[in-house]
Parts: structure tokens; C-alpha cells; sequence
């Protein structure tokens, strides 16, 4: 069965950066588009980054230019570089695995971003 795990999380200062990772295992890794989405107190889930399987990326129009979405097929895993951080980005950030109509979901790991 899948299983995704995020790791990475934790505190960071305004301007700051931290590096989330996703490993996954129980699926065939590089067939699936990989998302990080997060979720702030109160607010719905939102997409933010995304690789497919050949490594188009795209991301949400408030982490453009500070965050990068990375994978390595050979390890299964994908990771978020996130810089330039800001309070508002302050969310529990969940890794999730897209193909076709089945996707899975990591537990979450809390980004606090505060001076």
C-alpha cells in the first residue's frame, strides 16, 4: 500500500528557507504527478507546487520564484525548497501522490514561519 512520508518541517524566521521531503514507497514513483499542497488554521487545502512524471512543474502564484519542486526518481522522493519564507506561508504542508483517479496523501509536517 502507499505510503508517504513528509519530513523537514519546523521553524523559520522571515526570510528564511527550509527544505520539505517526501518519501514514498508502495507505488511506481515516476508514473505519478507529485503535489505539496498546505493548510492553514481554518482554511482549505491548496495546491502548492507541482511535478508530473516527465517534470513539468507548476506552482500557486504566492510561492512563484521563492519555492522550487524537485523529484528523484531513483530514491522516490520529492522535495520543496522553500525561500524567501513569509509568516503567511505559516501552514501544515502535505505531500500527495496523483495518477489517474487514485491519490494518496503524507500525515503533514508544520511550517511556522516567525520572527
Amino acid at each position: 500500500q502507499a505510503r508517504l512520508v513528509e519530513s523537514g518541517g519546523g521553524l523559520a524566521q522571515p526570510g528564511g528557507s527550509l527544505r520539505l521531503s517526501c518519501a514514498v514507497s508502495g507505488i511506481i514513483f515516476r508514473f505519478y504527478t507529485m503535489e505539496w499542497y498546505r493548510q492553514a488554521p481554518g482554511l482549505q487545502r491548496d495546491l502548492v507546487a507541482r511535478i508530473t512524471s516527465g517534470g513539468s512543474t507548476n506552482y500557486a502564484d504566492s510561492v512563484k520564484g521563492r519555492f522550487t519542486i524537485s523529484r528523484d526518481n531513483a530514491k522516490n522522493t520529492v522535495d520543496l525548497q522553500m525561500n524567501s519564507l513569509k509568516p503567511e506561508d505559516t501552514a501544515v504542508y502535505y505531500c500527495h501522490a496523483q495518477l489517474t483517479s487514485s491519490g494518496y496523501w503524507g500525515q503533514g509536517t508544520q511550517v511556522t514561519v516567525s520572527s
